[in-house]
């Protein structure tokens, strides 16, 4: 598996959750990292990206709240979560930011946020 998205769980809104992804040294060194999540009976949308220069966006529905960063020694990536909504509630993916290119998909790692 190239991309292995974990640390999801039940959390209760206002609580916080880090969410860890690991992934190849190829796709990681060669890449600008994000985090997308889909939501029940949506489409996956974007969330976070930091570039292989350690610079960071996020979407406006998560700025302020939700940070990415890397580890360059781990090829890993974080999304730290905090102060969760119930509409957080989604499967959350990690892949690459490229244009229109992605890395096959892993399986996810569930977030669930309760009211």
């Amino acid at each position: 598996v190239q991309l292995q998205a974990f640390g999801g769980g039940l959390v209760q809104a206002g609580g916080s959750l880090t969410l860890s992804c690991a992934t190849s040294r190829s796709i990681f060194n060669a890449n600008n990292m994000a985090w997308y999540r889909q939501a029940p009976e949506k489409q996956r949308e974007f969330v976070a990206v930091i570039t292989r220069g350690g610079s960071t966006d996020y979407a406006d529905s998560v700025k302020g709240r939700f940070t990415i960063s890397r580890d360059n020694t781990k090829n890993m990536v974080y999304l730290q979560m905090n102060s969760l909504k119930p509409e957080d509630t989604a499967v959350y993916y990690c892949n690459v930011r490229a244009g229109a290119f992605f890395a096959p998909w892993g399986q996810g790692t569930l977030v669930t946020v309760s009211s």
